[in-house]
């Protein structure tokens, strides 16, 4: 049996395309939101992700939010408190622990971010539509793979329906 270093100078290869594309997706996933950042409401991109959770798993715990958006406690404990502070949330104390306390949208909060999602999807269609069919199919061919790399859960209207 021959074993030589093949093996390991085809890893090697491997690794580097992989750090080539980790670095063009990293650019080019920052270009894209730096093109979308208009379309957030007024709000930053962190923030305007905070309020998604919260209209999407609230009522919920600053705790919940920070596990969801992979933040540190004291980040979302300040993202809250804008929020609150602009009229997109409330808190609700936690019966099970008064040191605690519930984060739910309002009427404001949930109006914004569906205002601030229609602007995000036409800011990403008129960039969708810079490029040609070959390109789009690339693209939705990975929407998947990148849900799954951002842990982001994609909701039933997001995706073709596979079962017929």
């Amino acid at each position: 049996m021959v074993t030589g270093d093949g093996g390991s100078a085809s890893r090697a290869r491997s690794l580097a395309a992989d750090d080539d594309l980790a670095g063009r997706l990293a650019l080019a996933v920052g270009r894209l939101n730096r093109r979308m950042r208009s379309s957030t409401g007024g709000l930053s991109h962190g923030q305007l992700s905070a309020l998604s959770t919260i209209v999407r798993g609230g009522p919920i715990r600053p705790s919940e939010i920070s596990a969801i958006e992979i933040v540190a406690a004291p980040t979302i404990t300040r993202v809250i408190a804008d929020l609150e502070a602009r009229g997109l949330v409330t808190r609700e104390p936690d019966p099970d622990d008064g040191r605690s306390f519930f984060a739910v949208a309002t009427d404001a909060g949930v109006e914004l971010l569906m205002r601030a999602r229609s602007d995000r999807a036409r800011s990403v269609a008129a960039i969708l539509g810079e490029l040609d069919e070959a390109q789009v199919e690339s693209i939705r061919a990975a929407v998947a793979a990148l849900e799954s790399a951002a842990h982001v859960a994609a909701t039933p209207g997001d995706r073709p329906d596979r079962s017929h």
